[in-house]
């Protein structure tokens, strides 16, 4: 059966690779480094930081994208 982690598990997990590949003296590795030190599979933490640099930096609330949609119509309209 696969093993559950807390959300804030993966993200600060995340959060710890992000800063190790920043800096070059500890980049090299530090997704097997920190999967080893936090008791993780490498692959899944591999993973996580993956979908991390992929996925969309914040969602648009709704209210914001209604209005950016209203302003592009009535702009295009001009």
């Amino acid at each position: 059966m696969p093993v559950r982690y807390t959300p804030e598990l993966k993200q600060r997990a995340v959060e710890l690779v992000l800063h190790a590949q920043a800096d070059p003296a500890t980049a090299h590795g530090a997704v097997t480094r920190i999967a080893n030190e936090l008791g993780l599979s490498k692959e899944s933490l591999r993973v996580w930081v993956r979908n991390h640099n992929t996925a969309p930096t914040a969602p648009l609330n709704p209210s914001i994208w209604k209005q950016k949609t209203a302003d592009y119509e009535s702009n295009s309209r001009k």
